[in-house]
């Protein structure tokens, strides 16, 4: 796990942090990628929106590169310890933090801060925005796909030997099951087991601005593409972080949330309303 820039990583000694950024400033704006990419996600051929938008704005843009296959919450821990080392290594005083995630990234945002105010992290008290873009906060088609398939598979012994390919799934793909946030909500659990959803509530931080960003396939909420696909990976209601049990629903007022339609999950990265949203909001 690193902190890059220009995809390369960053040493978190001052030295090293006044040479990449010769005018350092107090702001900072993390962004991290999802599930099997890697901090240039966010590049688009020649041009960087998200590098653009963190200039326009007084933001230091910093990017985590993370491995995806670890539990969410064990990089989570990570990712709170790299920016309590960030902030301490920082050649200004840092004032205020923005963290944008997307898909996986932005449950590791929210398990990161819930570790940093477990911690005591200095860097905690900072963080002012937190920015989920297709965020699998009530779990993933991907994975409830995966754990189905491996249920017929298991069904015959000529499909048996084909399951064993099956539960070599990562233990971060695993989490998007239900959207694991928390060490609790997978320990003690056989991860490739018949259970229901386990996890302990996390409601987002009420001293951090939280937003949604949301992306579906369908022309329109509750269609048939909506209804079967969402954005491909994510179901719309888990993006916006709805459903049945109020415990687990993010509680996000309206005017945080934004939905593209006809868009599809790693579109997000690429569309300029995507930045002007986040433009409106960041500023606030």
């Amino acid at each position: 796990m690193a902190l890059r820039i220009g995809g390369e990583p960053l040493a978190l000694e001052r030295s090293a942090l006044e040479a990449a950024f010769p005018q350092a400033g107090s702001r900072l704006v993390v962004f991290v990628h999802g599930l099997c990419m890697n901090d240039l996600a966010w590049q688009d051929g020649d041009r960087n929106r998200s590098m653009a938008l963190a200039h326009e704005l007084g933001y230091a843009p910093l990017y985590l590169h993370y491995n995806t296959g670890r539990h969410i919450s064990e990089n989570g821990a990570g990712f709170a310890d790299l920016l309590e080392a960030l902030v301490q290594a920082w050649p200004e005083p840092v004032e205020e933090i923005a963290i944008v995630g997307h898909s996986m990234g932005a449950l590791v945002a929210r398990s990161a801060a819930h570790f940093g105010m477990l911690r005591g992290h200095a860097w905690r008290s900072r963080l002012r925005h937190l920015a989920f873009l297709a965020a699998p906060h009530h779990g993933s088609h991907l994975e409830r796909t995966g754990h189905w398939a491996d249920d017929l598979l298991g069904l015959t012994p000529f499909s048996a030997p084909f399951r064993r390919l099956g539960v070599t799934r990562s233990a971060g793909i695993t989490d998007l099951r239900h959207g694991n946030v928390l060490d609790e909500d997978w320990q003690e659990h056989d991860r490739f087991g018949h259970h229901d959803d386990r996890r302990v509530p996390l409601p987002l931080p009420s001293d951090v601005n939280c937003y949604l960003v949301a992306a579906t396939l369908g022309a329109r909420a509750g269609d048939v593409k909506d209804r079967l696909f969402g954005d491909g990976l994510v179901p719309l209601a888990s993006a916006l972080g709805k459903g049945s049990n109020p415990e687990f629903c993010c509680g996000v007022p309206p005017e945080r949330q934004w939905v593209g339609y006809g868009l599809g999950h790693n579109e997000l990265l690429r569309r300029d309303e995507v930045y002007d949203k986040l433009r409106e909001w960041l500023s606030e």
